[in-house]
């Protein structure tokens, strides 16, 4: 029997701050866009990275869309 993952499991990712030149963005899917909006604000500041990050949709996707700035 197969399991099926819970809606509060997160998939991990790698975020490319250091491959990023300022204006480019990326989409992260999550079911949660609140609490990745606070991820990211934090992991960007831990890494002296200044971002913009919004809920977005993408492809009927729920997630959130980050801007490098």
């Amino acid at each position: 029997m197969s399991q099926i993952p819970s809606v509060n499991e997160e998939p991990e990712f790698i975020l490319p701050f250091d491959w990023m030149s300022p204006g480019e963005s990326f989409f992260l899917p999550t079911l949660r866009p609140a609490f990745m909006v606070y991820v990211v604000v934090q992991l960007a500041r831990s890494a002296k990275v200044k971002v913009r990050v919004y809920p977005a949709t993408k492809d009927g996707l729920l997630g959130v869309r980050v801007w490098r700035l």
